[in-house]
């Protein structure tokens, strides 16, 4: 066997177990009293309850193309594909239920103080990081492995690996989003804005079903994202390698890069804590800044003892490209926090514009997504170029692999958030006391920021993937004879270009409509529930809180399958009506405006939200001020732009792509 087969192997194995052994540890940490425990269990099935049904709907549309890629790519390729969807159910599905084990024990945490609750919410963060991470590199792994058992060219099996995990991600992102946000909207609209009662109030029959899409969304639909943005990433990496370089070169290489990462990860998870200054950013950024400093002594170790022998590329080049993926991802963390950070300049400026109404808070916070996208768009472009003088084509692949490295402890703070949300909210339900909640309201602003990092990090990522994507097109074109240009002289080209810059907006517009849609579901609900059932306001009749979980269930299981399948049909019928080099066209487009649509939608909701949390904390007149009932608007309008519409985007563009590789042989 290949060492660095075995190697990635070990090393997702080690992460795996581990994994294991953090959920043990977990599971035993007290979970709360009985009130604690019962909301907990609540937000638990409903979670539960909604991803068994996502996935069921899903795996409809998923046998149907397994048996269209065993038709026309053969029995492998749709292994390959059956694996990576099953793979991202996994990472989904597994993260999701440790994380509502997580919130009720981070909530009792809270009762001995802010280091406590702390380290119980970045644990079980931390087993969604390296869950996502261990899956990803040993689903790669082993359609390798089988590739040479088999004796089958591993190539076609590898690229359907990423449409599985793609065609998950997709789903997860999107209907995960459309029933967090319309959970989300529907109960602020009749809790905060028609009752005046406070966020996670259990008088509120919305609120248990808030808490539960938190999960869906955040935690499920986050971890689905990054595995197929790995599995891409590195997949993309392989498979141009070898078309670029052929046999002569270590093609695995990549593979090696997410393998030693992967175990920085895992030594970097150590490394989150409170310093005396009780801040928690800074703790979790120990985390990420550990994990960079061992990741990169590995590498050079790795340069040294397996070198990678790929043509034009020099140990330092190498070492090089790695640090340029790291320094994107700094570069997108610092960014991000500027814009959306809660006490930031930017965000103050949207909380003040509120002061003046409703209007002037939405266009502030409007005008702050647009001017938001061009310093991550002026990192991406210079990580592009830095990769490219350093390493060429292959270069930029390895770029994107080294700032995928890192993805297993960027989504284990990801993941830490909606545990402290939850948390929060139980906190609230139980009637916990102010220290409590200080505690969890401390944690959970915070998250709001991790959540909003790791959409900017997916964002730049997912641009770098579909970008290898793109070139692993082009030579597969080229290796079939075909040279295409797509130069803009070409109106095929041309055209292309027009319908795929056209698709994100598409997208996003129907993913605004479904979470639109899914909120006046469940405000009629609301509505119903206050009106007909007496003594809800007054606290002495209990809600129908499941009634409003199955209506939101049903409402985005309902309004996600069109928009999922744009980025699947899309392709295939300009391919095969108008060329590859319309496909080409199209695919460009929808990288470029994809990226700056997501980076806008997603930085200007997150500062909306922190902008609501600003006042709230007692700035501009507090709580019930016109500045904070300007606030809540703003919040709720940015709600399914950074939730729901913009992180979706994400796997969209890659699932164009990779359909497109997957198209390559019948277009000759």
């Amino acid at each position: 066997m290949d060492p660095i087969l075995l190697i990635s192997i070990a090393a997702s194995l080690v992460t795996l177990i581990y994994s294991a052994f953090l959920v043990v540890r977990i599971l035993r940490l007290p979970a709360g009293d009985e009130k604690v425990q019962e909301i907990a269990k609540a937000i638990a099935e409903g979670a539960a309850a909604y991803l068994a049904r996502q996935n069921k709907t899903v795996a409809v549309v998923a046998i149907v193309l397994t048996a269209v890629l065993w038709a026309t790519l053969g029995v492998y390729a749709a292994g390959g594909f059956l694996i990576g969807a099953l793979a991202s159910v996994l990472a989904g599905y597994s993260g999701m239920m440790v994380a509502v084990r997580s919130n009720s024990r981070t909530t009792e945490a809270a009762k001995k103080g802010l280091p406590e609750a702390l380290y119980v919410a970045f644990q079980g963060g931390s087993v969604t990081g390296l869950i996502v991470g261990g899956l990803a590199l040993l689903s790669i792994s082993i359609v390798i492995f089988l590739s040479t058992v088999l004796g089958f060219e591993p190539n076609m099996a590898l690229v359907a690996l990423g449409f599985g995990g793609s065609l998950i991600s997709v789903f997860a992102r999107l209907g995960g989003g459309i029933y967090t946000k319309g959970a989300d909207v529907g109960t602020d609209i009749v809790g905060k804005i028609e009752k005046g009662i406070p966020e996670d109030d259990p008088r509120n029959p919305g609120v248990v079903a808030d808490l539960v899409g938190d999960n869906v969304g955040d935690d499920a639909g986050m971890a689905a994202d990054l595995f197929e943005t790995y599995v891409v990433t590195a997949v993309s990496a392989i498979l141009l390698g070898s078309l670029l370089f052929g046999g002569g070169a270590n093609v695995l290489f990549p593979l090696l890069v997410s393998a030693i990462s992967l175990i920085a990860c895992l030594v970097g998870t150590f490394f989150v804590r409170l310093s005396n200054s009780k801040r928690i950013m800074p703790a979790l950024y120990k985390g990420v800044g550990a994990t960079a400093i061992f990741a990169t002594i590995g590498v050079v170790l790795a340069l040294r003892i397996l070198p990678p022998n790929i043509p034009q590329l020099s140990d330092s080049s190498i070492l090089g490209i790695f640090l340029v993926g790291v320094a994107i991802t700094t570069g997108m963390i610092v960014t991000t926090e500027f814009f959306t950070g809660k006490n930031s300049g930017p965000v103050r400026k949207v909380a003040e514009a509120g002061a003046s109404g409703h209007a002037t808070n939405i266009i502030a916070g409007l005008a702050l997504s647009m001017k938001a996208t061009l310093f991550p768009i002026l990192l991406i472009a210079v990580g592009i170029l830095a990769s490219y003088i350093l390493g060429g084509l292959f270069g930029i692949a390895l770029g994107a692999v080294s700032m995928l490295s890192l993805t297993a402890i960027v989504v284990a703070i990801d993941a830490f958030g909606p545990i402290t949300d939850n948390a929060g909210g139980i906190a609230e339900m139980s009637g916990q006391s102010e220290s409590v909640r200080k505690v969890t309201d401390s944690l959970d602003a915070v998250g709001n920021t991790t959540k909003a990092v790791t959409k900017a990090y997916a964002i730049a990522s997912a641009g770098l993937a579909s970008l290898v994507l793109f070139a692993a097109y082009t030579e597969e074109l080229a290796r079939r004879g075909m040279t295409e240009s797509f130069s803009l002289s070409d109106p095929y080209v041309l055209v292309g270009l027009f319908l795929g810059a056209s698709l994100p907006y598409l997208f996003a517009g129907f993913a605004m409509e479904a979470v639109g849609r899914a909120s006046q579901a469940i405000v009629a609900e609301i509505r119903r529930q206050f009106k007909e059932i007496k003594g809800i306001l007054a606290g002495t009749a209990r809600p129908e809180y499941a009634k409003c979980v199955d209506i939101v269930t049903k409402a985005a299981l309902r309004e996600m399958i069109i928009p999922a399948l744009i980025p699947v049909i899309t392709p295939i019928a300009v391919g095969l009506l108008l060329g590859s080099r319309a496909l080409g066209g199209l695919l460009m487009g929808i990288i470029i405006t994809g990226l700056f649509v997501a980076i806008s939608m997603t930085t200007g909701g997150a500062a909306w939200d922190n902008a609501k949390k600003y006042i709230e904390d007692g700035n501009l007149g507090g709580k019930g001020s016109v500045a904070h009932q300007s606030a809540v608007t703003g919040d709720t309008v940015g709600d399914p732009y950074k939730d729901t519409a913009g992180p979706a985007i994400n796997p969209m563009i890659k699932v164009a792509n990779v359909v497109a590789l997957l198209l390559a042989p019948f277009l000759v």
